[in-house]
């Protein structure tokens, strides 16, 4: 005779007894991260954000429409009268950029060729150097890194007059050179520890596991730690960026003022001390010299972000 078993004594022997999980431990970086996260999403704090963004912008916005507007306009009338004045030119940027007394396309073109390789140079030799430190063993590394720290306390304007010595000795002042040379200078030490401190919270298991696959140095560098660290690279880039662009000192001390190595912020300058009663022309060289970080800025924005937040939560 078959007995037939009720379905749900059936069913209740199939099936598992549920797992009890044990709650893990949060670490001190995940606690971090969770406190920073609440204080970002509070409304208080989105609310202060979005009070102290649209501040930021008003001075922007009232530059640019500065810029567009007629020379008699900017002389009679303020830049909020646009809704009952909304008469705009371009005259203005093509006498700025093109204009014989001012021909900022020149020293727009000297900034970019000013910038481009002082970002490059010291990402390029930091990356290099915070890899050492973080992943090869040799005598007095650690002695030698809070030395390269150390060197972010020293201020600027004590090396412009042995530095520019050093250059003149050299052959090398009012180069592009020495401009760039000097703005890798300045930033190695922020660069080597910012990227440094990103590379040593990589876990090491990934590095043991490449060299257990045969990978050396170079191989591990590249093709392991490289691409974690864009949001490291990307947040230095933008600060360099605009540390460069915007500087003026050491261009000027430097390069000097000649136009064919001169920034634009050089000209911006001259233009704010001879033509200080020129709205037209220094509103829109002042919005020139400011559009080019804009766009960096917005576009790298998001690994600007991962790397501020990356660099927040270390344990």
């Amino acid at each position: 005779m078959t007995v037939i078993p009720p379905s749900g004594l059936v069913d209740a022997t199939k099936e598992e007894a549920p797992v009890a999980r044990i709650p893990r431990k949060l670490s001190r970086a995940e606690k971090r991260a969770i406190a920073v996260k609440g204080k970002i999403s509070s409304p208080w704090a989105s609310g202060i954000a979005i009070i102290l963004a649209v501040l930021w912008t008003i001075p922007t916005f009232g530059l640019f429409v500065t810029s567009f507007r007629p020379r008699a306009l900017i002389r009679t009338t303020g830049w909020w009268t646009l809704p009952w004045n909304p008469e705009l030119t371009l005259d203005n940027y093509q006498e700025a950029l093109f204009g014989s007394s001012t021909s900022l396309s020149t020293f727009f073109v000297n900034s970019l060729v000013i910038t481009l390789p002082a970002v490059v140079i010291p990402i390029s030799l930091a990356l290099l150097a915070a890899y050492a430190f973080a992943w090869i063993e040799f005598p007095g590394r650690n002695l030698l890194f809070v030395g390269v720290f150390a060197l972010q306390v020293v201020p600027i304007q004590v090396t412009l007059i042995p530095l520019l010595s050093q250059y003149v000795t050299w052959g090398l002042a009012g180069s592009f050179w020495v401009v760039w040379l000097s703005h890798s200078i300045f930033a190695l030490p922020l660069a080597i520890y910012l990227l440094h401190n990103f590379m040593k919270d990589i876990p090491a298991s990934l590095v043991e596991a490449a060299r257990v696959d045969g990978a050396g140095h170079v191989t591990i560098f590249f093709k392991v730690l490289l691409p974690l660290l864009t949001p490291a690279i990307a947040s230095f880039a933008i600060f360099q960026f605009l540390w460069v662009w915007n500087d003026l000192l050491v261009a000027l001390v430097f390069a000097g003022g000649t136009t064919d190595v001169a920034p634009l912020t050089v000209r911006v300058a001259e233009l704010a001390g001879t033509r200080g009663s020129q709205w037209h022309l220094l509103s829109a060289g002042a919005f020139i010299a400011m559009v080019v970080p804009l766009i960096v800025f917005l576009a790298l924005q998001r690994y600007f972000v991962r790397g501020l937040l990356g660099g927040a939560v270390k344990g």
